[in-house]
């Protein structure tokens, strides 16, 4: 017997016992449980959890294994790119959510558009996780009740073998509930601020955080100038943070991903405390610019001095109190972070760079490797990268070393339109379409994401119309450019009063009323024009 028959065989017993319950229908009771898989958002990150450590230990088997996301904004998003998702290519494995603290920060905040400085109020990450999942939950209700509307009829209809296979599509529905890989910023305070937030985010849901070695109260962009990075040790204590929270809620298997800016961030907030020579603060201060001092007369009222590396130096100190580090030191930090982070609790690193370049993620990995074999990383395929420019710009230098002519080209201005039909862009084309592979199989990258392409879509979208609404084509715009669109490519939004929930409150009415239900679906919603 099915699950879904037995399920109903099992509450028929409840609702028999019950003399006063008999308006009660069990299959209808059943179906509202299958609906509601899951209890609370908490249930959600113990199921993700697990289901994030079995991706990872698929990758760790076969680096063609990779797992993808999308930045989302809104739980509606998210909840159209899971349908869109689970149409397009029939299951979620592998593919995620991510929640980006730069969207909460544009597209969030009570203050408005903020930048990505940690300004924004640090509740609205945890409600806009409850948000995603409560959009996605709701996603599975309207699949389902599609199903039961389809299995209804075929009842109705005396099709038994149409029965079985609805009934077989029930039982092995697959949830649109996934994994979201979840923005802390970098913990909005101290620990102990990182903890409380962390038990807010995991309670929303979240199966895994990201958290990064900036200064909380200095935070930048990844892609922005001005970052400063923490020493070891306060870092380590946010990861712990972290960790307690997933232990006492008990998300035992919560994931961690470690974040080093230190590529970009040339600036410390403060010397690292070092106990004795080569410990891990001795290897961060010995990363400071500075003046090697053999003789007191060479300091000035103010000066710090630190003994690193055997070597006294009054290390370079900016206006604003901030310290510097050398220059070439960015990669060596970066290295020095990542195995840090995976020794002291980390699943996961993310390392942030300036371009996508296949060759430099994997020198940095290469050498993490050496220390930490199993390293893999979370990479953020950017909207801040001219990803044409950089990928024009990549085949035009390895055709140079090739010895290649490129005289026809001009690489300062390889995004200019002219370009376009040339080899060169069609070779580069094809580069970044393998990116995401080739930096999985050679790079060790385990997932990919887009930390916030719906926030240009929508801008992309919404220009599209405004330019055609407003203009010749008026409600050509409309009709052509966006309905018939999702009608052509069967989205489902274009029953935008079914998507929002009118069949499920309808069928809820019918099973509390019966006949006398009051409904919204019948043949004056304009919505049966769409068939």
């Amino acid at each position: 017997m099915s699950q879904y028959l037995k399920e109903i065989e099992a509450l028929s017993s409840v609702v028999g016992a019950n003399k006063t319950w008999h308006d009660i229908n069990p299959e209808s009771a059943v179906r509202m449980r299958l609906q509601n898989r899951f209890k609370t958002h908490l249930d959600i990150a113990k199921y993700n959890a697990k289901i994030m450590r079995e991706d990872m230990a698929a990758y760790d088997a076969d680096n063609s294994k990779y797992t993808q996301s999308l930045g989302c904004w809104h739980g509606f998003i998210g909840q159209q790119k899971m349908i869109s998702i689970k149409k397009h290519f029939g299951a979620t494995k592998g593919k995620y959510l991510y929640l980006s603290g730069w969207m909460v920060a544009a597209l969030r905040s009570e203050f408005g558009p903020l930048p990505d400085q940690s300004m924004h109020e640090k509740t609205v990450v945890a409600d806009l996780i409850r948000e995603l999942y409560t959009f996605l939950k709701q996603a599975d209700a309207w699949e389902l009740n599609h199903l039961f509307r389809a299995l209804d009829d075929a009842k109705a209809a005396g099709d038994d073998a149409k029965q079985k296979e609805i009934i077989g599509k029930i039982d092995n529905f697959e949830t649109h509930v996934v994994p979201i890989i979840a923005d802390i910023d970098a913990g909005f305070g101290n620990p102990e601020a990182t903890y409380l937030l962390a038990k807010k985010l995991i309670e929303a849901g979240a199966c895994c955080i990201q958290i990064e070695n900036q200064v909380s109260d200095e935070k930048q962009c990844g892609h922005q100038d001005g970052k400063v990075t923490v020493p070891h040790a306060d870092f380590i204590a946010k990861l712990n943070a972290v960790r307690y929270a997933f232990l006492e809620l008990g998300v035992d298997d919560g994931v961690i991903v470690a974040r080093t800016d230190s590529e970009g961030a040339g600036l410390t907030k403060q010397i690292a405390v070092s106990t004795e020579e080569g410990d891990l603060a001795d290897q961060y201060n010995a990363f400071l610019e500075g003046e090697e001092i053999t003789d007191p007369s060479q300091t000035a009222n103010g000066d710090v001095l630190v003994k690193t590396n055997g070597k006294l130096i009054k290390p370079t100190k900016l206006s604003s109190g901030l310290f510097q580090f050398r220059r070439d030191s960015n990669i060596d930090r970066v290295v020095l972070d990542c195995v840090t982070s995976l020794r002291n609790g980390a699943d996961l690193l993310w390392i942030e760079t300036p371009t996508p370049n296949v060759a430099h993620i994997k020198h940095m990995v290469d050498r993490i490797r050496e220390q930490e074999p199993s390293a893999k990383l979370v990479y953020n395929n950017s909207p801040s990268f001219n990803w044409t420019l950089n990928f024009r710009q990549q085949v035009f230098d390895a055709w140079s070393e090739e010895g290649k002519d490129v005289s026809g080209y001009d690489r300062a201005a390889l995004m200019n339109e002219k370009y376009d039909d040339s080899e060169l862009a069609d070779v580069a084309d094809e580069w970044a379409k393998e990116f995401q592979a080739k930096a999985a199989r050679e790079a060790g990258v385990f997932h990919h994401l887009i930390t916030l392409p719906t926030y240009h879509t929508a801008a992309l979208s919404t220009d599209l119309l405004v330019e055609g609404y407003f203009g010749e084509e008026g409600m050509l715009a409309y009709a052509k450019g966006v309905q018939r669109q999702e009608i052509r490519r069967g989205i489902a939004t274009v029953k935008h009063q079914d998507m929002a929930g009118s069949n499920i409150g309808d069928d809820h009415k019918e099973y509390f009323s019966g006949e006398a239900a009051l409904k919204a679906g019948g043949k004056d919603n304009t919505m049966n024009q769409f068939g």
